[in-house]
């Protein structure tokens, strides 16, 4: 192997993970041209075209996709050791990138880093908002260290620790008129609110739709269960919800049915292969500690 390929892998990798040249060369502190220029150095190396364009950006080649799981273990491995560089001088210092779902920041995500904050704990969090699909791909892609998705099975490569399960809840505005189950609201005209396509609670909304032969007449997009629910407080909309963003004393103006859809496990997912730090591992623990509360939280709601 030639090392001087190294720089123009990691380059490559940039480039993969921000879709575009200009925003890897920010990232790097490079002029784009120095980036392309690694880009071309590598693809001459390897006799395999890595990028393809798409729309204004680029994106992996197939076979260059084969190769990115092996390169992001390569580039992990490469901050395992230097981080045990920074345990011997003493300074320890972690950076830990993990996408959520926006719902389950708050009751998963907020005391755990005020616990750690607290403690003064040798971490820092890069934290960014994704459906379950997107957070995947961001993993796989080495964007982000760790994803907290709602998934019934990962891909190969990761490995995962279920947090607990969670059912859905139909939630509506409160009508003074005669009660109806929801879902007969839905078939009454009823505007269906809706979360971004490709995220798990709108694969299981139309799954539920179509199974029941329901067209709605109206629909409103959401991109966060958050906006979801200030939709139905503020009295427009039938949307599905996991129970996690469910706190009745807050949802007192909504309606709420349990929903006849498959429960999904809530799992913190990583790399396999890839040893933690020990304040990754007390991170870890706690969100796992967290986790249990919310599971019997949960279990009473759910009755």
């Amino acid at each position: 192997m030639d090392p001087a390929l190294v720089p123009a892998l990691y380059d490559a990798l940039t480039v993969a993970r921000l879709g575009s040249v200009g925003a890897a060369a920010r990232r790097l502190g490079k002029t784009p041209s120095a980036v392309s220029q690694q880009i071309r150095h590598l693809t001459e190396a390897l006799g395999v075209p890595l990028f393809e364009r798409r729309g204004r950006g680029l994106v992996l080649t197939p076979a260059a996709e084969q190769v990115l799981p092996a390169a992001t273990r390569l580039f992990d491995e490469a901050e395992a050791v230097f981080r045990l560089f920074g345990e011997l001088e003493g300074t320890p210092t972690t950076t830990l990138r993990i996408a959520a779902s926006d719902y389950i920041a708050k009751p998963l995500l907020v005391p755990v880093l005020r616990e750690l904050a607290l403690e003064g704990a040798a971490l820092h969090f890069e934290i960014s908002t994704a459906h379950s699909e997107e957070a995947l791909a961001r993993l796989e892609h080495g964007q982000v260290d760790m994803a907290i998705v709602s998934v019934s099975s990962e891909p190969a490569g990761l490995e995962s620790r279920v947090l607990f399960e969670q059912s859905f809840f139909w939630v509506a505005p409160v009508r003074r008129s005669k009660k109806r189950p929801l879902v007969e609201r839905i078939a009454g005209g009823e505007p269906v609110l809706r979360l971004a396509p490709g995220s798990m609670g709108r694969k299981l909304l139309e799954r539920w739709l179509d199974e029941h032969g329901l067209r709605p007449r109206s629909t409103i997009d959401v991109p966060s269960v958050s906006l979801l629910l200030a939709y139905a407080t503020g009295g427009v909309g039938v949307g599905l919800v996991p129970a996690l963003a469910v706190e009745p004393r807050s949802l007192a103006s909504v309606a709420l049915e349990r929903a006849d859809v498959p429960p999904l496990p809530v799992k913190l997912l990583f790399r396999a292969g890839r040893r933690p730090a020990p304040a990754v591992e007390k991170f870890m623990g706690l969100l796992e500690r967290e986790a249990s509360r919310q599971r019997a939280r949960l279990e009473r709601l759910t009755r």
